[in-house]
C-alpha cells in the first residue's frame, strides 16, 4: 500500500482542523462535550432508517474522516472501528419499516437522531445536527447543513451509521433472503426490483415507498409495466 508524503499528510491534518471548526467554537464557548448526529437509509425501499451520535474528545485526529458517501465500503468499516475505539461515546438509533410508515420518513428520520443522541452517557451539552433540528431533543442543537463534510463529529456519525446500516442489511438478508439486501442494502436496484415483483413485499419492505404501497393496494404487478 502506498504511503502518504508528509506533504500529504499535513494537508490531510489541515483538512481535518478545518472539519472541527465547529466544535473548536463550541468549545471555545465553554460547552465539553460536542455530539454529532447523522443518518442513513431514508431513500431504500427496505429496511430501517439508522442514525448515529458520537462525542469525540477534542484531540481527535483520524486520516480519512469524511462523509461516508465519499469513503469506500471497505474504508468506512475501518475508520468506523476506529471511531468507535476513540469515542467518549457513541450511540445507534433506529426506525424500522412499522413505525417509519406510520410517521413518515422526515419524522422518523428525526426519531432515529433523536434516539441515538438520548443513549450518549454522558449526556452531550451541544449537538451538531446534519442539515435540521431535532424537535424533540431538549439539548442545544445547531443544524448545519451539510453537516457530514463539514463537521467531523457529523462526519464520523455518518460513517458510523452507514456501516451499521450496512451490517443489518447483511444479517437480515439471511432472514429474508431472495432480495439481494446484503448487496443492495435495500435500495432500489434493478435486481431489487425484480425480486420484489417476483416475491412480493417481505415485512423490511416500506408499504408507503412506491411501488410497494401500490404492489399492496392495488396488487402485484400494478407498476412493473412502468418500472421496466
Amino acid at each position: 500500500m502506498k504511503k502518504d508524503s508528509p506533504a500529504e499528510m499535513e494537508r490531510e491534518w489541515q483538512r481535518l482542523e478545518q472539519m472541527k471548526q465547529y466544535e473548536y467554537a463550541l468549545y471555545g464557548q465553554g460547552v465539553q462535550l460536542v455530539a454529532g448526529t447523522d443518518e442513513v437509509g431514508r431513500g431504500p425501499l427496505a429496511g430501517p432508517v439508522v442514525a448515529a451520535a458520537v462525542i469525540l474528545p477534542p484531540d481527535f485526529r483520524l486520516a480519512g474522516i469524511n462523509d461516508s458517501k465519499k469513503l469506500s465500503a471497505g474504508k468506512r468499516e475501518v475508520l468506523s472501528d476506529k471511531i468507535k475505539e476513540e469515542a467518549i461515546s457513541w450511540a445507534v438509533g433506529m426506525v424500522f419499516p412499522s413505525r417509519l410508515d406510520q410517521i413518515n420518513i422526515l419524522n422518523a428520520t428525526l426519531e432515529a437522531m433523536e434516539l441515538a443522541v438520548n443513549e450518549l452517557y454522558p449526556v452531550p451539552e451541544h449537538v451538531i445536527v446534519d442539515a435540521m433540528r431535532i424537535p424533540g431533543l431538549h439539548i442545544a442543537q445547531t443544524a448545519l447543513i451539510k453537516g457530514d463534510s463539514l463537521s467531523i463529529s457529523v462526519a464520523c456519525a455518518s460513517i458510523v451509521a452507514k456501516v451499521e446500516r450496512d451490517r443489518l442489511m447483511c444479517n437480515l438478508d439471511e432472514l429474508y433472503p431472495g432480495y439481494g439486501f446484503a448487496r443492495h442494502k435495500g435500495y432500489a436496484t434493478r435486481a431489487h426490483l425484480e425480486a420484489l415483483f417476483r416475491k412480493g413485499p417481505c415485512p423490511l419492505h416500506r408499504v408507503s415507498f412506491e411501488p410497494v404501497k401500490s404492489m399492496v393496494t392495488g396488487g402485484a404487478h400494478a407498476n412493473q409495466g412502468r418500472l421496466f
